[in-house]
């Protein structure tokens, strides 16, 4: 109050009341806001939902594979492999070289000269035995992908195995492969392109059709029905917008490394998008990598080769 003195008696009289009143209702404010506070229940902050849910038995991931959980196409790094070991010749090479331009360059997909390409790639098997393809595809795996998996999409999927899920690949490469990228990777399986064999030997025909777009979506219905799954809760990651169909079946659809199509139907959508790529790589995610002989011969050749259905 000393700081009062200049004030006349009444003045002062007058300030100190409402200095007073200003603290007796400060005071009281607090008190009152403090009570309030101890009379309600304590507020509890709603976390995220935990996913994937452990031990949910109804639930499991369903993952595509080329730049998704692998960089590039596995198809092209199968037919380096194969390339390299003689499976087909130059004269073959350059065949499939113009067919992929073709197609790159017209940008449609003629029925006619597809089912051409398909039938020139489906010779180079032909007569060669499954379980030879099989025990090929273990050492192309550690030749040519062991190094080029995704750690990020990696450990998306540890995260469903710890939860006690199971995790599968869904993947127009041949089934052959996939099923050994998938036992590498210790997933549960693997869904893929299967070629036709009689007796353990390639027929050099489909049997269906490659397990692409719309049909990767109907493999993961039929097992989901088979195993007893729940696809509302279930998820689904793919790099590609031909996987939409797939993506849209489950409840919880994610976007990997998404090209333009995806990445704006993502948006649209709301889903979950992560990117691994960075820089110069992400531009060039799509393309094969190698330039070379046996780069061509593998994007083409057992790109369209392998890929073909077996039962």
């Amino acid at each position: 109050m000393a700081a009062l003195g200049w004030l006349t008696p009444r003045r002062r009289s007058a300030t100190a009341r409402s200095v007073l009143a200003g603290e007796a209702s400060a005071e009281a404010a607090r008190k009152s806001s403090q009570e309030a506070q101890e009379a309600q229940p304590p507020q509890v902050t709603e976390a995220e939902p935990e996913f994937p849910v452990r031990g949910d038995d109804k639930a499991a991931a369903f993952f595509d594979l080329d730049n998704t959980v692998m960089q590039g196409a596995a198809l092209f790094h199968f037919g380096r492999g194969l390339y390299k070991r003689k499976f087909f010749e130059t004269r073959d090479l350059a065949k499939f070289a113009w067919q992929q331009a073709w197609f790159r360059l017209a940008g449609v997909e003629d029925p006619e000269h597809m089912q051409d390409a398909r039938d020139s790639a489906l010779s180079i098997v032909k007569g060669h035995r499954v379980a030879e393809l099989e025990s090929i595809g273990e050492e192309i795996y550690d030749e040519y992908m062991a190094d080029r998996i995704w750690p990020g999409t990696r450990a998306l999927a540890q995260a469903h195995l710890d939860a006690g899920q199971k995790v599968w690949l869904v993947t127009a490469a041949p089934v052959e492969i996939a099923q050994v990228i998938s036992r590498r990777l210790g997933l549960t399986g693997a869904l893929g392109t299967v070629a036709e064999s009689v007796d353990g030997i390639y027929t050099g025909k489909l049997v269906g059709e490659p397990l692409h777009g719309p049909a990767k979506a109907e493999a993961v219905r039929a097992l989901a029905s088979a195993e007893g799954l729940d696809l509302t809760r279930c998820a689904a990651y793919s790099d590609s917008h031909n996987d939409i169909p797939m993506l849209s079946l489950v409840g919880h659809p994610y976007a990997i490394n998404p090209d333009a199509k995806l990445r704006k139907h993502a948006r649209e959508k709301d889903w979950r998008l992560r990117d691994y790529r960075t820089g110069r790589k992400a531009a060039k995610v799509g393309i094969p990598a190698a330039a070379g002989v046996g780069a061509v011969a593998g994007g083409t050749a057992a790109a369209i080769a392998l890929s073909r259905r077996r039962r």
